[in-house]
């Protein structure tokens, strides 16, 4: 049944694609609009329903299984086969895809039957479903195919949907530009991931999953495999997880993507594309756990990216964008979990994390679908009292990604920071915590701006507020139950302990079949200087510190941020933040620019060279052909003459000839 699993969204695809967004339905079987987008709504969401279905009884037949053998693996055909390069079709079925296909397809059809009311009134409705469909289609083949050729046509089918999403709204051309923007941006990642695995297959002689794997757990295999091959395979891979998931330096693709509709922000930015680097990583830690310098490198950059990008959102006023930005930043966090080993750590906040992000972006399209278009925080305020059902679940969802005791996000952050400190990364550590505080400070200060205290909206916008409708506020008012108990699924042993409980964490003990080389096995733990109950307590107090100065600077005294910005000695500090680091500019300075010059000498030297030499021979003969031209009178009198006298002249040059 695994097939199924990817081919139903195909097919859902195929038929809105087909039949709807090509106006066959109208113009040739003569339906009406209003009976099109039923079909298309059931079609649409149908099918991501049925994958959803079919992945959960599968996941209760691996629950049936001993742990050792938890997994299914459905060979299809043989896919390549040239000379020692064989690839087989095969889908693998095992507890991390499984995890990762529950949350694609359950959070993926939530935001289906939620694009159902937002898109509701969009000219291109059914194609929207259509592309929706194909990003599902190919986020699946990408967690659930069983050899990296597989994984990579998902890679770069998400990449092509992505595009197509982003950029849906293509006649604003701000918008067209997003979507050039992402697709290139993840093409330069994609290299990188590309050549990680054409050197994957010279080492191990092998792109399927379960061969590689084994070859790099055999001791005597890897005895004679140079560490700084494993380290560049790693580091190669990493670099389209870079791309992928929004790391520095190709970040700069997400925060623009914000272009798309809403809803499609909520898939790309919560459950899926973003996280395909993390899942990456999961898969291959039999790889990234071969190399020290690969952690430390990921680690680093993961710490550095969750901090940077934390700073930037706490500026920015579009509701979409400091959203954006803190997806970027939660993403570090998950790699911070997967650099240093806690691969299941760094899964659970993956999953945690599309829980509340997903909501905190369908939120978000609410209030914009209440105030009819406007992102601007500063144009809102005082919304709860209008749209109560949105404001309790962004609350919700605020409380889980700024770590709030007993929230999902409090127990999956808690985890990869204690997994961090005690494998010995005490800066990472501490960047880590300081970036909880000020992630808390920036999401409640969304929070406040938009649904609490003075209401900025002007009259003739506020007599048109509304709560959304029913297709919209499931999906928020789901999305809240899972973003505020979500988290104990993963609750970690040590605090089960406290209350008389064992095995707690569910997630742990259903992942690590998956994970070839669990923390335990790999890591030299440092001397932990502070208990797990200390580090417990140093999240708290950093997701506390960030919410009640937010509620203090943007509630009880709101007029003090205004007075920081203007301060001479904060302001140089806020433009920064404000204009993102500058770094889209340094990009344009560094690489487009002289890009550009080097594409305009490019072209004069074609225009001036190549087409003048080709046009100046062209030239030429036309030349040539218009003198020969005098010469086609059309009078029998004339070619006669020319005739006597062309024949004059050869007989002269015989007789000429003869002579000499």
């Amino acid at each position: 049944m695994i097939v199924w699993i990817i081919l139903v969204p195909l097919i859902g695809a195929l038929i809105n694609g087909l039949v709807f967004a090509t106006g066959f339905y109208q113009k040739v079987l003569g339906g009406d609009e209003h009976t099109e987008k039923s079909i298309v709504n059931i079609v649409g969401c149908g099918v991501v329903l049925i994958s959803a279905l079919i992945s959960t009884y599968l996941f209760v037949n691996l629950l049936s299984l001993e742990p050792e053998n938890r997994q299914i693996i459905q060979s299809l055909f043989e896919w390549i086969h040239s000379g020692k390069f064989t690839v087989s079709f095969k889908l693998l079925f095992d507890t991390l895809s499984c995890l990762m296909a529950l949350v694609v397809t359950w959070v993926g059809f939530l935001i289906h039957v939620y694009s159902i009311g937002y898109m509701h009134d969009d000219e291109s409705y059914a194609k929207y479903f259509t592309y929706l469909n194909i990003f599902i289609f190919f986020m699946l083949i990408l967690v659930l195919g069983d050899s990296f050729p597989l994984m990579f046509v998902g890679w770069e089918g998400v990449g092509l949907a992505s595009y197509l999403l982003i950029g849906f709204w293509y006649h604003a051309p701000d918008n067209a530009y997003a979507g050039r923007k992402a697709f290139i941006v993840n093409r330069i990642g994609d290299f990188g991931f590309i050549l990680g695995i054409f050197l994957i297959f010279f080492i191990f002689g092998s792109v399927n999953y379960q061969e590689v794997f084994g070859k790099a757990l055999d001791p005597a295999f890897m005895g004679v495999v140079p560490t700084a091959v494993i380290t560049a395979i790693a580091l190669l891979l990493f670099v389209g997880a870079v791309g992928k998931s929004a790391q520095i330096p190709l970040y700069v693709w997400l925060p623009d993507a914000m272009a798309g509709p809403t809803p499609v922000s909520a898939l790309i930015h919560a459950a899926t594309m973003v996280t395909a680097g993390v899942y990456m990583i999961a898969r291959c830690n039999a790889i990234f756990s071969q190399s020290h310098t690969a952690q430390v490198i990921i680690v680093t950059l993961a710490a550095l990216t969750a901090f940077f990008a934390a700073s930037i959102a706490l500026s920015q006023n579009d509701i979409k964008k400091v959203l954006a930005y803190s997806t970027i930043s939660q993403l570090g966090y998950m790699f911070m979990g997967v650099g240093v080993g806690a691969y299941t750590a760094g899964l659970f906040h993956l999953v945690t994390h599309a829980f509340f992000k997903a909501l905190l972006f369908l939120g978000a399209g609410s209030v914009i679908h209440a105030l009819g278009g406007d992102q601007d925080i500063r144009n809102m305020g005082g919304l709860r009292k209008f749209i109560p059902v949105t404001a309790i679940t962004f609350l919700a969802a605020t409380l889980a990604i700024s770590g709030f005791p007993l929230f999902s996000g409090f127990f999956s952050k808690d985890n990869i920071l204690g997994a961090v400190y005690e494998s010995g990364y005490t800066l990472q550590w501490i960047i880590g915590v300081i970036t909880a505080a000020l992630t808390a400070l920036y999401m409640f200060r969304l929070y406040l701006n938009t649904f609490e205290g003075k209401s900025r909206v002007t009259a003739s916008v506020k007599d048109k507020i509304h709560e959304s409708p029913y297709t919209m506020t499931i999906p928020l008012v789901t999305l809240a139950l899972l973003a505020t108990f979500g988290g104990y699924i993963g609750v970690p042993d040590f605090m089960g302990r406290l209350v008389n409980l064992h095995d707690t964490n569910l997630l742990n003990r259903f992942v690590s079949s998956s994970i070839y080389l669990e923390p335990a096995e790999k890591i030299v733990h440092h001397i932990i200087h502070f208990g797990h109950i200390t580090l417990v307590l140093f999240s708290i107090a950093a997701a506390l510190l960030g919410v009640v100065f937010a509620f203090y600077i943007y509630y009880v005294k709101p007029a003090v941020p205004g007075k920081i910005t203007e301060n001479r000695n904060f302001e140089p500090v806020y433009k920064v933040s404000y204009n993102k680091w500058y770094v889209d500019e340094l990009y344009d300075y560094i690489f487009v620019q002289p890009f550009t010059y080097l594409s305009g000498l490019a072209s004069y030297f074609d225009l001036k060279y190549i087409d003048g030499s080709v046009n100046g021979v062209a030239g030429v003969i036309k030349e040539m052909a218009l003198t020969l031209r005098a010469a086609q009178t059309g009078v029998l009198r004339g070619y006669a003459t020319l005739m006597a006298l062309g024949a004059a002249a050869i007989l002269i040059i015989l007789i000429v000839w003869q002579r000499l």
